[in-house]
């Protein structure tokens, strides 16, 4: 029997959101909700903080900095929120994934062929070369994917595994597999 490392936070339970700061907030929600089904929970801000330095001690942002937020509910546990700063000498280049602070987010998806077809219909959007396969001894054989850049250049990937064993056989790898439905 395997026994599983407790948490090291105290009464630590499940990843709540990622947040990701996108150039135009109301673009993005659209982006996610038209394209990948995403649900708006909600919006709000502007906030601002100009009379102290509470942005930066709160957020480690300018203390300048003016922030709209929104959380979208992509599938039936997923949130993300995403955030639109209005920051003195805010980096107007998202990351690519080689610098530090990189990134991508992940959608699992059954037929990866279709989902390339209907990424390169959305405008705006930069696909990558895909649909691509990994080498069939890799921790991950069966798996194929291919990534692309939303308009405002995140970083994103949609992947399939064929034979459904990502890290197959890895012990304490195994990755929390696909829900059965989306929503």
């Amino acid at each position: 029997m395997v026994r599983s490392q407790p948490a090291r936070v105290p009464t630590l339970r499940s990843v709540d959101h990622v947040a990701f700061t996108v150039p135009v907030l109301a673009d993005a929600v659209a982006f996610f909700v038209d394209h990948f089904g995403g649900e708006l929970v909600y919006e709000d801000g502007p906030f601002a903080d100009s009379a102290s330095d509470g942005m930066y001690r709160r957020l480690h942002v300018d203390p300048k900095a003016v922030c709209r937020i929104a959380m979208v509910r992509v599938g039936r546990h997923m949130n993300i929120e995403l955030f639109e700063y209005d920051a003195p000498e805010q980096a107007p280049a998202p990351p690519r994934n080689s610098d530090i602070g990189g990134h991508h987010l992940a959608f699992y998806v059954d037929d990866i062929d279709l989902s390339y077809e209907y990424v390169q219909s959305i405008p705006g959007v930069e696909v990558m070369e895909g649909p691509n396969g990994v080498d069939d001894r890799a921790p991950v054989a069966g798996q194929r994917w291919f990534y692309f850049r939303t308009p405002w250049g995140m970083q994103m990937e949609l992947t399939t595994c064929s034979t459904g064993g990502f890290y197959e056989g890895l012990p304490g790898s195994r990755m929390a597999p696909p829900a059965d439905r989306w929503r």
